[in-house]
């Protein structure tokens, strides 16, 4: 339970210091014989800062019930 409170925690700060994450990729758009012409996409996905800050209260209570369990 201790583990999953810290993912969760570095999980909620770094969605609320990125808030975006960007990846590329490749896409094939026309292929004759040997000859390919790729074209390279940008694509983000917004990490709302309501998950990330609910992510990283959860990993804050997690490790709070866990040191009251010890």
């Amino acid at each position: 339970m201790k583990g999953l409170g810290i993912a969760l925690i570095v999980f909620g700060a770094a969605a609320l210091i990125y808030g975006v994450v960007g990846y590329d990729r490749q896409t094939t758009v026309l292929e004759i014989g040997g000859i390919k012409a790729t074209a390279t996409e940008h694509k983000t996905i917004p990490m709302a800062p309501i998950f990330g800050g609910a992510s990283l209260i959860g990993g804050v209570a997690l490790l709070m019930a866990s040191k009251r369990r010890s």
